[in-house]
């Protein structure tokens, strides 16, 4: 039942991380977009799960930059949603951003 060279079930998702494997275009936007709002870039991390109908972009950041990824009362976070959001329907897929903490 497992994909040769892989340890995942055929049907199940296969996560694309920034540490050496390939990041879809929103992904990249995301990354890039993060590393220009934080202190320390080198810390960005982004995953990416993609799903049937959805993808879920993963955003990891160092713990002292956690505010500027948010901002006040979620706005920051708010506005890269929006960008995403955007930029997915005009490829016509369903992408969420998560923040991980």
């Amino acid at each position: 039942m497992s994909q040769p060279g892989g340890g995942l079930p055929s049907g199940s998702t296969q996560p694309a991380a920034s540490g050496g494997k390939k990041l879809s275009e929103l992904a990249k936007m995301i990354e890039y977009m993060a590393k220009m709002l934080v202190d320390l870039p080198d810390q960005v991390e982004v995953n990416e799960i993609a799903g049937e109908n959805t993808t879920v972009i993963e955003l990891k950041v160092a713990k002292e930059d956690l505010g500027k990824i948010i901002g006040k009362q979620g706005r920051t976070a708010r506005a890269v949603r929006t960008v995403l959001n955007g930029a997915s329907t005009k490829l016509r897929k369903r992408t969420v951003l998560e923040i991980i903490e």
